[in-house]
């Protein structure tokens, strides 16, 4: 009977799996590199399991996204880079660093009690950390030729990366006053991809359908939305009124490959008035 805690046990799991002799061909053969997708698609399918509201299985998609810090820290030991142990300690040590307002240095709570700051405040006070320590990597400062949008990762859904280059952009005071203002951005993006589309040039077309979605984005982040998950509901309202669509076609005695366009449009205005 074994006394390990849960995570010595899985780390313990992990060293056999990976093990030359003892372990499996699959595990055993997999880098950083092969690894990769597997962790954006538990980190996705964790998000699902939120949105879902389904504890139970968000229980489980957490486990499987665990599995892959795990698995690629074992890798990274094995090359001699780094172990499980120092991604730990390394955001042990972030969380203090970045919450001085809560922390002593040696990560004690202050004596006296957090400092009660404002959102805005510990927004800002984040940033300001964050950029730090990328200067602090680099060597200069990110006004001084260094990343001035705070070097979003390139892996991050388009939407979700404009979203926060935007954002950054605007710390430097580069952004619309308002809400209103974009507005009338995307109405001129609107015009650009419609000269756009009278032109032979895909590439342009593809260059000013980037633009709009950009404004989009932008639009989104001024009213407070997240562009990622309100895109996400927009696809679950479409999915669903088209297969509401289909069963009222059906209804009247026809298949969706049966329909026109009349018909089919004429099926989704009832889905609308029916939700409505």
């Amino acid at each position: 009977m074994t006394s390990d805690s849960p995570i010595e046990t899985l780390l313990r799991l992990m060293a056999v799996l990976r093990d030359p002799e003892r372990g499996c061909a699959w595990d055993q053969v997999q880098t950083l590199e092969t690894l990769a997708p597997y962790t954006l698609e538990e980190a996705y399918e964790v998000v699902d399991a939120i949105e879902r509201g389904d504890l139970a299985d968000l229980q489980g998609e957490l486990g499987d996204l665990l599995l892959q810090v795990v698995f690629q820290a074992r890798v990274a030991e094995e090359a001699g880079s780094f172990a499980f142990d120092d991604v730990v300690r390394t955001i042990c040590d972030k969380l203090i660093r970045r919450h001085p307002h809560v922390f002593e240095a040696d990560g004690s709570p202050l004596a006296d009690g957090p400092e009660r700051l404002s959102l805005a405040q510990l927004d800002a006070n984040w940033t300001a950390s964050k950029a730090a320590e990328r200067s602090e990597k680099t060597g200069r400062s990110e006004h001084a030729g260094g990343d001035l949008l705070g070097s979003v990762a390139k892996a991050l859904p388009a939407l979700t990366r404009a979203e926060k280059i935007s954002r950054n952009a605007a710390r430097h005071g580069f952004d619309w006053p308002d809400a209103a203002s974009v507005i009338a951005k995307i109405r001129e993006e609107v015009d650009e991809v419609a000269d756009a589309l009278g032109r032979d040039d895909p590439d342009h077309l593809a260059e000013e359908i980037g633009d709009l979605l950009f404004a989009v984005v932008n639009l989104a982040r001024h009213s407070g939305i997240d562009p990622e998950h309100s895109l996400k509901k927009g696809n679950v309202k479409f999915e669903r009124r088209f297969h509401a669509m289909a069963a009222f076609i059906a209804e009247d005695g026809a298949s969706l490959d049966e329909a026109d366009l009349p018909a089919m449009e004429a099926a989704w205005q009832r889905v609308k008035r029916s939700e409505a």
